[in-house]
């Protein structure tokens, strides 16, 4: 009997180099032509004015329609395997959330505030 070759499996193979240097990202740019999405990828830093651009992909609009499509997908399947991710809150919209500059925390008030007048019943 011959044994068949296992079929390739689904999808599109990739290979990793072995130089390839990975990039941690805390900001992203995103800008668009007509023609194509480009995001930009940096390291925000405490006490660094500006972020140098480590990494720019530039995707068609399909290209990046599909990768939000995927990356939704994924994020979904984390949580359903590790929990919902919280988001900082605020009204500031996703990107500011996900993306807004590093902050120093805020001061305490140099006062504590005034007692309740009208505390709650037990």
């Amino acid at each position: 009997m011959n044994a068949k070759p296992n079929p390739p499996a689904p999808g599109f193979g990739m290979e990793l180099p072995d130089d390839l240097q990975a990039v941690y990202s805390n900001v992203a740019r995103i800008s668009h032509t007509p023609f194509d999405f480009v995001l930009d990828f940096s390291q925000a830093q405490p006490g660094r004015p500006h972020a140098e651009i480590l990494s720019r992909i530039i995707m068609s609009p399909a290209g990046a329609k599909l990768f939000m499509r995927a990356l939704t997908e994924n994020v979904a399947r984390f949580e359903a395997v590790f929990g919902e991710i919280s988001l900082p809150k605020g009204d500031s919209g996703l990107a500011g959330d996900l993306f807004k500059r590093v902050q120093p925390p805020e001061s305490p008030p140099a006062e504590p505030p005034p007692a309740d007048p009208n505390p709650p019943e037990a």
